[in-house]
């Protein structure tokens, strides 16, 4: 199994894509850290992440967009399990505003958790993860194609894929690997309750559509030592939908 012996943090593992990346990953042997900030979907998926094969498994209730509360999760990973092989910057927020009501607040608020969230996680690897490790970040096709209404989660991911760039060119002399991914339209939560498909402003073809497991298989190879001359890529997984847009 390729994680076995490895443990990983998955943020905003606790449902979506990012709970989908936690049981693959246990399914292959890891032991799992599952940072999220909603407590009660956190106890929710303890259980389907142990039953995915984790030997063993630590929830941590974490902000991503406070650097302490990055911190603490990253030491109590390391006084639980001694080590630290992978993390998986996956939390995320987006909102919906036309951008001339947009606040500077809410700027800052989706720039802190997608974007900080990522640096703080990536700056606590940079301290403590040993050569070998790996981090994948969660980026977007918004990055590169996007709509209106989300101004701001738009340039997030892309400042997202730049932050990987700037990382690995960092992060190479130091033995670790930062990659990134750009998902496409995945059947979950946070896209069927995007308010432009609702209105039909984006139009959604269900062939277009994936699953968050098909996210899950692309990290975790992204994330293995199968990807070990892999470094700075920018990964999309869009079922081929940004070809079409």
């Amino acid at each position: 199994m390729r994680f076995q012996n490895k443990v990983a943090i998955v943020t905003g593992g606790a449902s979506g894509i990012g709970l989908a990346v936690a049981k693959r990953l246990a399914s292959e042997g890891a032991r799992l850290v599952i940072a999220d900030l909603n407590e009660d979907n956190l106890n929710k998926a303890l259980p389907e992440v142990k039953a995915a094969g984790a030997p063993d498994v630590w929830i941590s209730i974490c902000n991503v967009a406070i650097e302490a509360q990055v911190e603490a999760t990253v030491k109590g990973t390391l006084e639980r399990f001694g080590r630290l092989d992978v993390i998986v910057n996956n939390a995320g927020l987006m909102q919906f505003k036309a951008l001339e009501e947009l606040t500077g607040d809410d700027w800052l608020r989706i720039l802190n958790v997608d974007l900080l969230g990522t640096f703080y996680f990536t700056k606590q690897a940079f301290l403590h993860m040993k050569p070998g490790g790996s981090i994948v970040n969660v980026s977007s096709i918004h990055a590169v194609e996007t709509e209106p209404l989300v101004a701001p989660y738009a340039a997030a991911k892309a400042a997202v894929l730049s932050l990987t760039r700037s990382s690995a060119l960092e992060g190479k002399p130091k033995g670790i690997r930062i990659n990134a991914i750009l998902p496409g339209a995945i059947d979950t939560p946070m896209l069927w309750n995007n308010p432009n498909v609702k209105s039909g402003v984006e139009k959604i073809d269900r062939a277009d559509v994936g699953k968050p497991e098909d996210v899950a298989a692309t990290i975790a190879y992204l994330a293995s030592d199968e990807a070990a001359f892999v470094q700075g890529a920018e990964v999309r997984v869009d079922g081929g939908r940004l070809d079409r847009l």
